[in-house]
C-alpha cells in the first residue's frame, strides 16, 4: 500500500486541512470582530468625550463658578464609565480624582474659547464662544413676557397667511423667533417688534458696541458699526464713533444735527468683516468673562485598558501564531491516535480475510468495543462461522451424495460381475433387480437436480386453479396400495370446498413426499391422515400430514429439513430413505410463497404442516 493511498495518511491530511481551515476562519472572524469592536469602541469613546465636554462647557456657560460641579461629574462618570477630573489651570483639583503632574489634559473647559475643545458643542457665529453664554444679554421676565405676546400675534398672522405653517422658538437670551415660514410671509406680518432691544439689554449692547468700535478705531480709520439684536452688525454712515449709541430698537435714530456733522469728503472706509469679527470676539470675551466659570483643565481616562485585548502588536501576533501552531499540533496528534486506532483493526480484518481466502477456517478477529469497527469485526466473525458451517455442510453433502450414489452403483456392478463370473444368470429376476437399482439412482439424481434448481432460484412453478380436496384424494389414492400392504390406515379429509392458485404437479409432489415419509416410519396398524383446511385468521390454506409413527426427538426436530439428514442414522435405504425428500418439500412450498414446519413427540407420532397463501378459496 503506497503512502498516497494509506487510510492513515488520508485521515491525517484531512485533519490537517480541517484544522487549517478552522484556524483561518477563526482568525478571520476574530480579526473582523476585533476591527468592528475597536471601531465601535472608538465611536463610543468619541461620543462619551463629546458628551462630557459639552456638559461641562454648558455648566460653565451658565454659572459664575465651578461650585456644585461635583454631582455633575459623578453622574457623567457613572453614565460613561470614565474617570473624570477637573482642575484649575495651575492643576489645583476642582472635582474628581487627583491627577499625576505628568498627565496631559484632555481639553480646556472655558465657554469663551472653544478652539481647544473636544467638539460636538454648539457655538455662536464666531465658532469660539459658546452660544449658551448669555450674561447681561439675557431678557428680563417682563421683557420676555412682552415679546411672547408679540410673537403670538405674529405667529397667528403667519399661520393665517401660510396655511398653518410656522412656530415659535427661543434663542439663548430668551428672545422669541418665528421659524418655519418664508421670508415673504414674515415681511407681510408686523414682526419688527421682535427685534427691539430692551432698555436693560441696551446697556450691554451699548457697552459691547463701544468696545467693538474702540477696537476697530485702534486698527485705523473705519466706519463704525451698529449692532442688531441678534449681534449681527451693519456699517453706520454719517455718525462718529462717539455719537453712535444703541437705541431701544435695532434702527438708530438720526437727527439733523447728526447729519450736519458729517463731512462726506472725508468719510472713513467701510469696516473689514474679518477685523469686525475679531474685535467682536475679543469684546464679547472681555464683557462676558465675569458671567462664566473660570477656565479649567479636563482630564478624562482613555479606553486604552479595554483596547489592550484587541492589540495586534507583533508580540501578540507571535502569540496568536504560537497558539495556532499548538492547535494544529494537537489536531494532528489526535488525528494520528484516532487514525491508528481505526487502521489497526482494519488491518487485522484485512489479514484475517486473506488467511480465510487461503483456506484457514479457524481465523477470527478480536472484537474491541461496540462501535462501528467492533460491529464490523463481529460481522466478520459471524461470516467466518457461517462460512465454516457452510463448508462443513458442503463436505458432508458431497460425502452423502457419494455414499448415496455408491450404493446403487455398487449393486449394479456386483450383479454384472456375477453374470460375468457365471455366478448369476441374466434372467427376469436379474433384470428386475438392475432396473430397481437404476430407478433408485435416477430418483436420487432427480432429487439433486430439483434441489440445485431451487438453490439457484430457477425453480419455476406454473400456478392454476386447484381444488384442494381433489388433489389430496389423488395423493391418497396413489399411496393406498402401499399403505394397505403395510397394514396402515391412510385417510384424506378436506374441510370445505377449497380452491387455491398452485402448481398441481409440484404440490402433489410435496404432499406425496410427506405421505411417503409418514408411511415409512409408521408401524403396522398405525394411521396416516391427510387434512386440508383454511385458517380464517391468517387467511392461509393449511395441509397437515399426521402419522402415528415413532416420532422425532426434540433435539433432532430442527434438522428434519436438512439435506441427507435421517432419523435412521444407519442409512438403511428401506427404512431411512435418501434424506432429500423433506428439503425438496420445503423448496417447493417456499416457491409457492408458503412455509413447511414439523411438530413431533418421540414415540407419539409426527405432524408436518404446509401453509400456502390462498388467493382463491371459499
Amino acid at each position: 500500500m503506497t503512502a498516497r493511498r494509506s487510510l492513515l495518511v488520508r485521515l491525517l491530511a484531512g485533519a490537517v486541512l480541517i484544522a487549517l481551515c478552522s484556524i483561518a476562519a477563526t482568525a478571520w472572524l476574530a480579526a473582523r470582530s476585533t476591527t468592528v469592536a475597536i471601531q465601535q469602541q472608538q465611536g463610543q469613546a468619541l461620543a462619551d468625550d463629546a458628551k462630557i465636554y459639552n456638559t461641562l462647557v454648558g455648566f460653565a456657560a451658565t454659572h459664575r463658578s465651578w461650585s456644585g460641579i461635583g454631582k455633575e461629574i459623578s453622574r457623567l462618570a457613572f453614565d460613561t464609565g470614565r474617570q473624570i477630573s477637573l482642575t484649575t489651570r495651575d492643576r489645583r483639583l476642582i472635582s474628581g480624582q487627583p491627577v499625576p503632574a505628568t498627565q496631559t489634559p484632555s481639553a480646556l473647559v472655558w465657554p469663551l474659547d472653544l478652539s481647544t475643545g473636544l467638539g460636538g458643542t454648539p457655538t455662536d457665529a464666531t465658532g469660539q464662544i459658546d452660544s449658551r453664554v448669555v450674561g447681561p444679554f439675557k431678557l428680563s421676565d417682563a421683557a420676555k413676557s412682552r415679546l411672547d405676546d408679540v410673537a403670538t400675534r405674529v405667529l397667528k398672522c403667519v399661520q393665517l397667511s401660510s396655511g398653518g405653517l410656522g412656530k415659535i422658538t427661543y434663542d439663548p437670551t430668551g428672545r422669541p423667533q418665528i421659524e418655519g415660514a418664508s421670508q415673504y410671509i414674515l415681511d407681510q406680518c408686523p414682526s419688527d417688534a421682535l427685534d427691539e432691544i430692551d432698555s436693560e439689554q441696551g446697556k450691554a449692547y451699548s457697552d459691547l458696541q463701544s468696545r467693538v468700535n474702540a477696537c476697530l478705531a485702534k486698527r485705523g480709520p473705519t466706519t463704525p458699526i451698529k449692532l442688531q439684536a441678534d449681534l449681527s452688525w451693519t456699517p453706520y454712515f454719517g455718525v462718529t464713533t462717539s455719537q453712535l449709541q444703541p437705541g431701544p430698537t435695532s434702527r438708530p435714530a438720526e437727527t439733523p444735527s447728526d447729519r450736519r456733522s458729517v463731512k462726506p469728503s472725508v468719510a472713513p472706509p467701510l469696516p473689514d468683516p474679518a477685523a469686525v469679527e475679531a474685535c467682536m470676539t475679543a469684546s464679547r470675551r472681555a464683557l462676558l468673562t465675569p458671567y462664566v466659570a473660570p477656565p479649567a483643565l479636563l482630564f478624562v481616562s482613555t479606553h486604552s485598558e479595554a483596547s489592550a485585548e484587541f492589540d495586534l502588536s507583533p508580540a501578540n501576533q507571535k502569540r496568536i501564531a504560537g497558539v495556532a501552531a499548538a492547535i494544529l499540533g494537537i489536531t494532528v496528534l489526535i488525528a494520528a491516535v484516532g487514525g491508528i486506532r481505526l487502521v489497526q483493526p482494519l488491518r487485522a480484518l484485512t489479514k484475517a480475510s486473506r488467511r480465510m481466502t487461503s483456506g484457514d477456517e479457524n481465523v477470527r478477529v478480536k472484537v474491541r468495543g461496540i462501535d462501528e469497527i467492533g460491529q464490523l469485526s463481529l460481522a466478520f466473525n459471524e461470516l467466518a462461522d457461517a462460512r465454516a458451517k457452510t463448508e462443513s455442510l458442503r463436505r458432508a453433502m458431497v460425502s452423502d451424495i457419494a455414499h448415496e450414489l455408491r450404493t446403487p452403483l455398487s449393486n449394479i456392478r456386483g450383479w454384472l460381475e456375477a453374470v460375468e463370473d457365471g455366478v448369476a444368470q441374466p434372467d427376469a429376476t436379474f433384470i428386475a433387480s438392475l432396473g430397481e437399482e437404476a430407478a433408485l439412482l435416477q430418483h436420487i439424481l432427480d432429487d439433486l437436480r430439483d434441489l440445485a434448481t431451487a438453490d439457484a432460484g430457477n425453480l419455476r412453478i406454473h400456478p392454476e386453479r386447484v381444488y384442494l380436496g381433489l388433489l389430496l384424494d389423488q395423493v391418497a389414492t396413489t399411496f393406498r396400495s402401499q399403505a394397505e400392504h403395510a397394514n396402515i390406515t391412510l385417510t384424506s379429509t378436506t374441510t370445505g370446498d377449497i380452491e387455491l392458485e398452485a402448481d398441481p404437479v409440484r404440490l402433489r409432489q410435496a404432499v406425496g413426499n410427506l405421505v411417503a415419509n409418514a408411511l415409512r416410519f409408521t408401524p403396522a396398524a398405525g394411521t396416516v391422515q391427510i387434512t386440508g383446511r383454511i385458517e380464517d385468521e391468517a387467511g392461509e390454506v393449511v395441509i397437515d400430514v399426521i402419522d402415528t409413527g415413532a416420532g422425532i426427538a426434540a433435539e433432532d426436530l430442527p434438522k428434519v429439513f436438512d439435506r441427507f439428514w435421517r432419523a435412521e442414522q444407519s442409512r438403511n435405504r428401506h427404512t431411512g430413505g435418501s434424506g432429500l425428500g423433506l428439503p425438496i418439500v420445503r423448496s417447493l412450498i417456499e416457491a409457492h410463497g408458503g412455509t413447511a414446519t414439523a411438530t413431533s413427540t418421540l414415540d407419539g407420532g409426527s405432524t408436518f404442516t404446509l401453509r400456502l397463501p390462498a388467493s382463491l378459496h371459499r
